[in-house]
């Protein structure tokens, strides 16, 4: 999958997010922090591909905002 943008959340949030965007169909991953992602402590990433308009619109609704591009 090729990492697009992510969203940096609590690992306590994982589990209802990971059920929401199973149901909706959306690819995603999750990812620790790491040299490339600098997260805070007790967070995540979700990490998504490029998603069609109408997709990330979904995306960005339930996460409350705009995602961060991933580091190249």
């Amino acid at each position: 999958m090729e990492k697009s943008f992510y969203y940096a959340v609590n690992w306590s949030e994982i589990s209802y997010l990971k059920e929401a965007l199973d149901a909706m169909e959306v690819p995603y991953s999750i990812e620790q922090p790491s040299e490339r992602l600098q997260l805070s402590a007790g967070e995540v990433a979700v990490v998504f591909p490029d998603l069609h308009v109408r997709v990330y619109n979904h995306v960005r609704e339930l996460f409350s905002g705009h995602g961060l591009r991933y580091p190249e």
